[in-house]
């Protein structure tokens, strides 16, 4: 008995020092959590002070993932559920000894970020398959963030659900209410006599001592979307799931001036259309959209490009963020068989805008498996002829959380008499797929090839990674391969004619004796670059060692690393304007980073890269400022500078600014204004934008936009104003 009894006690210390130090299983025993049904009327106000909040039983014990794994944590949280015939509503009470002193909150944006910002975070799996949920989070000041989470791996953030939630600051921490309509939420019908059950986690960011707690217990490598150890949701009477439509038509005036020298034009234009998304069943949906318009959406930043690789400048429209991360290549930057961005654009991703007709998407999802398809129809424009764009996608689930899939991706550019073009098409079809045979190791792989409309030509192309997420480490390798006859029309490659290998890792240092320092993660990565179609012929490579990476308790970052790079230049290759000869170089570069803790209401960011470069020098300083007195009012400065020194054949000089100034002013959360000016010293070009947006309705928005471009270093300056005003409405049946 007593031998029994002392392994019993060795087997409990070893779990206890594995939820200290390490990963762990998800527990054998799942923890529950109880909903219980409402006998009152719930009104979302942030107070919880209804009978029926009162007598609910609340869920307290929660787990520390950081700045430490386990152990004791300084923020209790109390969390209730509750429901009735419409709606799941969770209550929770986020204790906090400094009060409405204490909140940390950068703005009062929607989709905030977790990481700056106080927070409360509730994730439902309620089809129960483990590799996918949806988040519903808030900050102190009644902020909404939702996205879908897929594998703990990829994540749609742009994804938005109909739902409230509203907050309370008190002296002893806050409240936050959330109402979220069974209507948002795709469940599967049970059979009768069974009673559901969904996956449940929920997490709180205590943002002034970077302090995040999760229920139930989660290792400190992954985080609380991963599915695998989520709770249990017990006690709810579930409505019969059902068809529901949801309609977003849009009115639109949008009046343009352009000034070309001596040329002086201007129009306007009303333009009416919308979205409807049809929830067929809880698996499917069906999103329709008609004259669809994007004048709400961010503009893209200048960038000053110094490198070899082509620009990746990531997808900001709406319709096509949404459920994005279906597609196969949609978590990475290097090759992107169906990038949406060619859509809806004059040629490449940087033309004038094309009108969009019509189109629609098809998603599919549960247990087994996963199938997509988009078609989109562009119409002609005097630069490029009416277009069809169309992308399928089919995904088989394994194991318990393995998958591979097929996407094939068409795009059909019309005949047009007068533009003087014939018909062209261009075909891809990608095999993906992605294992996780243990907790902490994920591998994925694509492989993908083109075809365009002459039949003669096919490239093909595709990725390798496997990467290992341990709390003490992390290693991986990736490979991405591009031949020269890879074509995508639809896609994105960062080059072609190449085999990168990206093989590196870091070990995490997190010193239980410095309170200070939250963890150090020195490491080091190796790039080194081919031809594919030859691959003895070397491209580039470069070491990023970085023996200084160094996160603090308070938010606050150092890095230093240095740079060893090689460089064979074999073709026609001019950053900014300076032809570098065709020669072999090797250089190094060293750089420092950081960044002070930006949940303060000031907070300062820089870096500076400096060393050598190709045949001569290069230093580039970039500095940023955000003061942030209040949430209601936040104003941001960034500045690049890079100063060359006799750089390329003919040993040029030349430096370059660029500088960016945003603000951001809001009433609530729901009424905000938002104004940004760019200046680009090497092409002269300037750029105002200037968006406000009043949700006068969950999810029904009026906006007012105005944008100006000028550019001074024409022969003939160039101007280009635009003033846009846009009412939405959402109705949800």
């Amino acid at each position: 008995m007593r031998t029994f009894l002392l392994f019993l006690l060795l087997a409990v210390r070893l779990r206890i020092y594995a939820q200290e130090d390490g990963n762990f299983p998800p527990p054998d025993q799942v923890p529950t959590v109880t909903a219980k049904k409402a006998n009152t009327e719930i009104k979302i106000d942030g107070k919880l002070d209804e009978s029926s909040w009162l007598s609910a039983e609340p869920v307290t014990e929660f787990f520390r993932m950081e700045p430490r794994q386990g152990g004791n944590y300084l923020y209790d949280t109390q969390v209730k559920l509750l429901y009735d015939e419409k709606n799941l509503y969770i209550g929770a009470f986020c204790k906090d000894s400094l009060g409405r002193k204490g909140v940390r909150v950068q703005d009062l944006r929607r989709d905030f970020s977790q990481w700056n910002n106080d927070a409360f975070m509730v994730q439902l799996d309620p089809q129960n398959l483990k590799q996918y949920c949806v988040s519903f989070q808030t900050t102190p000041h009644g902020n909404q963030s939702d996205l879908q989470a897929f594998n703990d791996t990829n994540r749609d953030s742009d994804w938005n659900a109909l739902w409230s939630v509203r907050t309370h600051r008190t002296d002893s921490g806050y409240f936050a209410e959330f109402a979220i309509p069974f209507k948002s939420i795709r469940y599967e019908e049970v059979d009768s006599g069974e009673k559901p059950t969904w996956g449940i986690t929920l997490a709180r960011m205590a943002r002034r001592d970077f302090e995040q707690t999760v229920f139930p217990a989660i290792p400190q490598s992954f985080s609380p979307y991963r599915m695998t150890y989520a709770g249990k949701l017990e006690g709810l009477e579930l409505p019969e799931p059902s068809a529901n439509i949801r309609i977003e038509p849009y009115l639109l005036y949008q009046y343009d001036n352009i000034k070309d020298g001596e040329i002086d034009s201007s129009d306007g234009d009303v333009k009416l259309g919308g979205d409807v998304k049809w929830a067929i069943n809880p698996r499917s949906v069906l999103d329709l959209t008609f004259n669809t318009d994007f004048a709400q959406a961010d503009v893209d930043r200048a960038v000053n490009n110094l490198e070899r690789f082509n620009i990746f400048f990531p997808e900001r429209r709406q319709f096509f963020l949404e459920n994005s991360g279906i597609w196969a290549g949609s978590n990475n930057r290097s090759v992107v068989p169906f990038f949406s961005r060619r859509i809806g654009l004059q040629g490449d991703f940087n033309a004038e805008p094309a009108r969009i007709n019509a189109g629609g998407r098809y998603t599919m999802r549960n247990e087994q498996r996963a199938i997509a398809g988009l078609y989109i129809h562009q119409a002609e424009t005097q630069n490029s002829p009416a277009a069809s764009f169309m992308v399928g996608r089919y995904l088989q689930n394994y194991g318990n959380e393995n998958n591979v899939g097929l996407m094939v991706t068409h795009r059909l550019d019309e005949k047009s008499n007068e533009l003087g073009v014939q018909q062209s098409h261009n075909t891809t079809l990608t095999l993906d797929g992605f294992i996780r045979p243990k907790d902490e190791l994920s591998v994925s792989y694509m492989v993908s090839g083109s075809r365009d409309n002459s039949g003669d030509t096919l490239g093909l192309a595709g990725r390798f990674s496997i990467r290992a997420d341990d709390n003490k480490y992390y290693w991986g390798w990736s490979i991405d391969f591009v031949s020269e006859e890879y074509t995508p029309d639809m896609g994105f490659v960062f080059q072609k004619n190449v085999i990168a290998h990206n093989p590196g890792g870091y070990y995490i240092w997190r010193p239980k004796n410095i309170p200070w320092i939250r963890r150090a993660d020195p490491g080091v990565f190796v790039s080194y670059n081919h031809d594919f179609n030859d691959p003895g012929k070397f491209q580039q490579g470069n070491l990023y060692i970085f023996p200084v990476y160094v996160f603090f308790t308070d938010g606050s970052f150092l890095q230093y690393a240095i740079f060893p790079t090689w460089q064979n230049i074999n073709f026609d290759f001019t950053p900014l304007g300076i032809s570098i000869a065709q020669d072999d170089y090797y250089y190094t570069r060293q750089q420092i980073n950081f960044y002070t803790d930006r949940s303060a209401k000031l907070s300062l960011s820089g870096s500076i890269n400096w060393g050598s470069f190709y045949d001569g020098r290069r230093t580039t300083i970039v500095g940023g400022l955000r003061i942030a007195p209040i949430p209601q009012a936040a104003l941001t400065v960034d500045y690049e500078f890079n100063d060359l020194n006799n750089l390329g054949e003919n040993q040029e000089d030349l430096e370059t600014h660029l500088t960016t100034v945003g603000s951001r002013f809001a009433l609530n959360p729901r009424v905000q204004l938002s104004a940004f000016y760019q200046y680009n010293t090497f092409d002269d070009r300037g750029r105002w934008n200037i968006r406000a947006q009043w949700e006068y309705m969950p999810l029904s928005f009026i906006y007012l936009v105005f944008n100006d471009t000028q550019i001074d270093g024409l022969e003939n300056p160039f101007t280009e104003q635009q003033f846009i005003g846009k009412v939405t409405f959402l109705k949800q049946f």
